[in-house]
């Protein structure tokens, strides 16, 4: 039987996260309060004997990740890398919805980026080399991949993902009950 836990953490703040601009594979640091929040992270964390870590190779993850002293631990892995923008590197969802009003990123995919089918297919890459029967392993990536990967990880379709909010600096844990993927905590 299938016992893994999977923690779910959301980088801390980032000037364009603050701002509501899409970060992709733009590499930009944490914000001072970003650093804080991240700190928080910490004592969530605290204590817990990870078998496995992972870690997005961006600064924003990369950071989060060391704050939280499992740095050490980490294996980083590109397959945790943020959503591929493409055109919509940096702007707003306002300013993509004047171009194209029914836009959303798990449906739509971004133009000249990453599609739905590139990101489910690299979000099951992820999830293919993991330990999935006793392990407590944690994830260290952004919003979107890591609503992407809950998706993915649960078996249902990616659109999924729109459903899920994260927050800078949540945690999120999944698993299993009875052998069947779960959501244990989200966004906390």
């Amino acid at each position: 039987m299938r016992k893994s836990k999977i923690y779910l953490i959301r980088h801390g703040e980032t000037e364009w996260s603050k701002n509501g601009n899409h970060t992709g594979l733009t590499d930009i640091p944490l914000t001072a309060d970003g650093i804080k929040q991240a700190e928080l992270v910490t004592q969530k964390v605290q204590g817990i004997q990870f078998d496995e870590v992972y870690t997005s190779p961006l600064a924003r993850a990369h950071a989060t990740c060391e704050i939280a002293g499992l740095l050490e631990k980490a294996h980083v892995s590109d397959l945790l890398l943020e959503w591929d923008y493409g055109v919509y590197e940096g702007k707003k969802t306002v300013e993509i919805r004047k171009e194209n009003p029914e836009w959303d990123i798990f449906i739509d995919g971004a133009p000249q980026g990453e599609s739905v089918d590139d990101i489910f297919q690299r979000a099951e890459a992820f999830l293919h080399q993991l330990d999935m029967n006793n392990s407590t392993i944690a994830v260290f990536s952004s919003g979107h991949f890591l609503r992407a990967l809950t998706a993915a990880f649960l078996g249902v379709p990616l659109s999924f993902g729109r459903h899920l909010q994260l927050s800078t600096a949540s945690l999120s844990i999944v698993s299993f009950h009875r052998n069947t993927p779960v959501i244990d905590i989200w966004n906390n």
